[in-house]
């Protein structure tokens, strides 16, 4: 059986050495980041299942990292951080994290929240027995990929960018209401701002723009957005 690898982005060496031994007693196999300036390549060669990410971190935040990590691999990314406020936790996880764990951390709960995200993702609780892809005119969507494919075009997407095609091409022609849109994208909507969602689906849309995408995002006044294929990509 194959064990489950772990990427570990933490500059306090102590803190990554006593995580990556911890882990390693439980059979995980581990690697902790060698140099901060090319976290990408080294997490591209690990391949892991699973990172845990400090914030606090050399030249880059861990959010910049999330980011740039969030276009190479879906797994769950975990920020590990001594930072303790709300924002610092929606920030984390509007920039593509999937949970937090707040320093000092008890390392039964560090280890209890790594097998939760595993058994979702890869084990016992994941629905992905295959790869889910959704499909519109000469559109298609690769949700675990997180790509969007037009003929030969390959569109690398971030997480949230991801969540709204799949809303809108998954329910297309109908209008997806911005509370389902806003429902998927955030947990907790008490903390998210009016202007927030308009600027992520500003996003997708110049995304799409920029690599010659026809398709476009109707606004509905009042309701939501739906998705709408140009003449040509039907």
């Amino acid at each position: 059986m194959e064990k489950h690898r772990i990427y570990i982005v933490e500059d306090d060496m102590k803190i990554a050495s006593l995580l990556a031994e911890t882990l390693r007693k439980y059979q995980y196999e581990v690697a902790t980041v060698q140099c901060f300036d090319n976290i990408i390549e080294e997490c591209t060669s690990f391949n892991p299942h699973l990172v845990l990410l400090d914030i606090n971190l050399p030249t880059y935040d861990g959010y910049y990292w999330c980011r740039q990590l969030r276009q190479h691999t879906t797994c769950p990314i975990l920020f590990i951080s001594a930072r303790s406020g709300e924002m610092d936790q929606i920030f984390a996880l509007e920039n593509g994290g999937d949970d937090f764990i707040t320093k000092p951390f008890n390392y039964e709960i560090v280890l209890a929240k790594i097998r939760s995200h595993l058994r979702r993702t890869y084990g016992e609780y994941s629905a992905r027995q295959e790869e889910r892809t959704i499909k519109q005119g000469q559109l298609t969507l690769y949700l675990e990929r997180m790509e969007l494919q037009l003929k030969d075009c390959v569109i690398p997407l971030q997480k949230k960018e991801c969540i709204i095609l799949d809303l809108l091409m998954g329910n297309a022609p109908k209008v997806v209401t911005r509370d389902q849109l806003l429902e998927q994208l955030w947990d907790d909507q008490a903390f998210v701002d009016e202007n927030t969602l308009n600027v992520n689906m500003t996003r997708v849309r110049k995304k799409l723009s920029d690599y010659g995408v026809l398709s476009f995002i109707e606004t509905m006044r009042g309701a939501g957005y739906r998705f709408v294929l140009s003449a040509e990509e039907a």
